[in-house]
Order: structure tokens, then sequence, then C-alpha cells
């Protein structure tokens, strides 16, 4: 399909939404009929900049779609076999062995064996991409269906390596291949036009359950395109945002699915006075006061935002990982207490001294910047409506929307409003683990706890993920002290928002399992599940 016909297609939609809203119900069911019942056509707002390999982070976020791996998590987040037919930890807990299953077959016709597997880690390992692989000393291939990974040290969290990276086929790889994936999933790409759309088919060869739909294709539009299309009747499933959640649609209901998409506050947790290896400035004199932070925490509410912003669609956050096994629910405190944060900031020696309505201690004025990206109507509203909450409190957070090339420059010594949200615990660590402070957009905020530290050393050396559940939640609250609000308070967490889907009536999109970060893509988790109930 050329770009001038796929404009053509998008903009006839969005017209014929505005000029034929009364006439949707009708549209729809005439688009319904004339689509074969095996094919689909779904509706999101973006796609993978880098393409469709596992080896530099394609499906770390939902299902790789056109590759399997070794292993998955099921709808209850438990781990289960998918390539593998079992595995095995040694004593030391640093081996790891992996039997394959000898029926798996690529989309081509190739067999599977273990020498694909060693050449996916292998190449994963030496990407430089965000599939963090450091732990690997080497992985080799025992005989054609069993494969041995051998760790520098003993590290839990190495699972989820075996569930989040689809095993690539060596004889079909090459420089091109995020663009022509070849994989043993449950698709095969058949064409992608980036920026517009993509079409997938069912892939015959492959081992799990048959998809019910034999063609899907994926458009991406934005936001109001997507609403336009699915008001229009050309789209099955479109995802939207908030704003569009109270809007009707004739033929389609809405899905909330809850998630651990999280967004909050990364505050600056060191005075100010360093400065990165390229110069950026490092810290900030007013966040890095523990009563700044803890006076936001209890002073924000959480409910407030929820209703006011995402249309009651999500949840209060206050952690990185509210609700998933590693989760503390300890972490959870009463926000909305604006006396309590102002009796915090009076005990801290903050007050009005001038009169001009903000706090000061000294020469010290209780105000900085809050920066977030300025192409997110959501994170937007986010962060004016804190900054709204704090002005009673005689806090003034300046809003500073911009680039992430701007905001990167300021994320070590200003606010920045961040989202995270992962099946994988490792992501705490990355986020608050002193070894990461500075590291790109991990640990911005140079926070640094000893005891947190020791936390996630033992729950990484931990010889399974069941027994490092404990460490990942004490170093969050242990009584004492952690990362929460109940101890450093070194992020404000607000809202878990829910992933909104516009779903044609009829289609099942069977039993969605809490989301991860993403903007639509983890709803394809469960897609051979999918199927029309009527």
């Amino acid at each position: 399909m050329t770009k001038k016909l796929f404009a053509l297609i998008v903009m006839t939609a969005i017209s014929m939404s505005l000029m034929l809203a009364g006439c949707a119900s009708s549209k729809s069911d005439k688009q319904n009929e004339e689509r074969p019942k095996d094919e689909l056509v779904l509706a999101f707002n973006s796609e993978p900049e880098t393409g469709f390999d596992p080896t530099i982070g394609w499906g770390r976020y939902g299902s790789p779609l056109f590759q399997s791996t070794l292993l998955k998590r099921d709808d209850k987040l438990n781990i289960v076999n998918d390539l593998a037919t079992n595995y095995e930890v040694d004593e030391d807990g640093k081996v790891w062995t992996v039997h394959l299953r000898d029926d798996v077959k690529f989309s081509d016709g190739t067999p599977l064996t273990a020498k694909d597997v060693v050449f996916t880690f292998e190449t994963a390992a030496n990407s430089g991409s965000v599939v963090d692989l450091n732990v690997l000393e080497k992985v080799e291939a025992v005989n054609d269906m069993t494969v041995k990974f051998i760790l520098k040290e003993v590290q839990s969290t190495f699972v989820n390596n075996l569930v989040a990276t689809g095993i690539v086929p060596q004889h079909a790889y090459s420089e091109e291949y995020a663009e022509n994936p070849i994989g043993s999933g449950p698709y095969q790409l058949v064409q992608w036009d980036k920026g517009q759309q993509m079409i997938v088919k069912s892939n015959p060869q492959y081992y799990g359950q048959k998809p019910n739909f034999n063609k899907v294709t994926f458009v991406f539009l934005n936001e109001d395109a997507a609403f336009a299309a699915a008001q229009a009747g050309t789209v099955d499933l479109a995802y939207i945002p908030a704003a569009f959640s109270n809007k009707k649609v004739s033929g389609m209901k809405l899905e909330a699915v809850k998630t651990v998409d999280n967004r909050g506050i990364v505050f600056p947790y060191v005075k100010s006075g360093n400065f990165t290896e390229d110069g950026l400035p490092i810290g900030n004199d007013v966040t890095s006061d523990p009563a700044i932070r803890h006076a936001i925490d209890i002073a924000v509410d959480r409910k407030a935002l929820i209703e006011g912003v995402l249309e009651g669609y999500g949840a209060p956050a206050y952690t990185s990982v509210d609700g998933l096994p590693w989760w503390n629910p300890d972490t959870v405190i009463e926000d909305g207490d604006v006396d309590g944060a102002r009796k915090v900031l009076e005990e801290a020696g903050w007050k009005d001294s001038d009169g001009d309505g903000i706090l000061d201690k000294g020469s010290l004025k209780a105000e900085f910047s809050l920066y977030y990206s300025a192409n997110d109507t959501i994170r937007q509203s986010l962060a004016i409506t804190v900054a709204d909450m704090m002005k009673p409190l005689g806090i003034n957070i300046k809003i500073e929307g911009g680039s992430w090339d701007v905001i990167g420059k300021k994320m070590y010594s200003e606010a920045v409003l961040m989202g995270w949200g992962s099946h994988d615990p490792y992501e705490l660590y990355n986020i608050y683990g002193s070894d990461n402070a500075g590291v790109e957009y991990y640990n911005t905020g140079y926070y640094k706890n000893d005891t947190v530290d020791e936390y996630f050393k033992k729950a990484l050396h931990a010889k399974s993920e069941a027994e490092a559940l404990e460490f990942w939640k004490k170093a969050q609250w242990d009584g004492t002290t952690g990362l929460s609000g109940k101890g450093d308070a070194a992020w404000t967490w607000l809202v878990n928002i829910d992933h909104l889907y516009l779903v044609k009536d009829g289609l099942d999109i069977g039993e969605q399992r809490i989301h991860v970060h993403g903007h639509g893509w983890p709803a394809t988790d469960n897609i051979v599940d999918w199927k029309w109930s009527k």
C-alpha cells in the first residue's frame, strides 16, 4: 500500500466519522460483515522504532509476537515453559541448563535448535542495547536440544532474560533482521510500512495454540485518528487515551486493563555541586531535603489525579511495582494530607519569612523545576495538577515541557515526571540501585541508601525468584528504612494508568494480565486466545 493511499484511507476514516457519526452503527455492522471473520484490524499509537529484533530489545514490553521465548509468564505471572520443556539450576546458582522442545520450527521451516539459542544470547550480550546480559559469562550448546548458561555470579532475575528474549534464527539473521523478522512465534510478518501499518499472518509452523485470526493488520494512528477510525467502524480494536473514555462508540465497548504502567516524579536526591563526566549538573539543594520530598509525597491527592486527569481509569501508585509479587503493600500511605505535610516542613525549618507565599530556609526558596515530555498530554496534566496541589503548602514547582533531549540534560539536577513498569523485579535495582546512579535514565536522582543496596544484593544473589521476594520487599520498606515514601521518598509515585481499548462488540480479547509499560502492545501478549464470542 502506498503512503498516499494509506493517508487517503485514514483521512477518509476521520472525515466519515465526523460527518456520519449518526450512521456509525450501520457502517460498523457493514464493515464487520465485509471483513472475513479470521481477520482483524488493530489501531495502536506507536510502533517499535528499532524494529522487531529481540536481541536489541523487541518484546521486552509485551509478547515478541514473531518469536517465541524459552519461558513465559502466564496470566497469573507464574513462569511456565515455552520453548523449554524444563530447566534446572545447579547448587551454586550459576549454571542454568535448559532443555528444548524437539518439535519447533521457524516460520521458514528450519528446525530451531540449541545453536539458535546460543546465537541469540551471544548476539544480545554483544549488542550494547537495553538487553542487559552483563551477568552472563558464556552460553553453550550441550547438544541440539540442551543449552547451558554459565553466569559470572548468582542472579535470581536471570530467569527474566529467558522470559523476555525471543529466539532468532542464526541462519536467517542479518543487519536487516529487525525489519524482516523470522521466528517461531504465533505470527509472521507480511508487510511493514513504517509509520503507517503492519500486516501479519499466522505462522503455520507454530507449535503452540493456533491463533483464531489468520491475518492481523496493525495501523499506527495518533489518538484522534484512532478514535475516529473506531467511530467509523474501520478497526476492531483501538488503543485510546483516557480523554476519550467517556465517549460512546456504537458497536464497540470500552475495556480497561489494570497495569503497572506508572507515572511518578523522580527527585534529585543529593545536594548540588557535582557534575557528570559530560559536564551536566548533579543534585538540587531543595529536593535533596527529605522534608520537601516527604511533604510532597503525603500532600499529593492521588485519587484526585485519577479522577481529574485519568477520568477514573487508574490506580494510586506508591512504588514502581504496585500489585506485583515483589511489591510490599506496607508502602501504602495516607495521602492528601496537607496538614501533615505542613507539619513536616515546619519541623524541618521551612517557613515563609518574606510573605511571598513560598517557603524558605535561610537564602533557599522552596522551589524547583519539574520537567515532562512535552508531547504527552497525560504527563503534562499530571505535572500541572501536582504543582497546583503544592501551592497551598508554599512549594513552588515550575513546570517545564521539553523533548527527551532537553530533559536528558536536566534530569540529574531537576525533578522529572517519568514512567516505568515491568514484569521483571530487576527494574527496581535499575532505578534505585546506587550502582546505576547517572546511568542514562536509571537512578537520575543519584539515590543511595546502603541498607537498600544490601537488600538489592541479597535479592539478586538469591537462588530463585521466590527466595528473592523478601529482599525486594524490604528494599521498599523494612519497618525502619527503604526507598518508598515510608522511607527515603526518593520518588513521589502518582498513578498506575489503566490501558484503555475500544473493542468491537463480540470480540473477546481474553484475560489480560496486568500490563507493563507500553502503548498498546502488551494487549497482544495473549493474542492466540482472542476470538469472536458471537
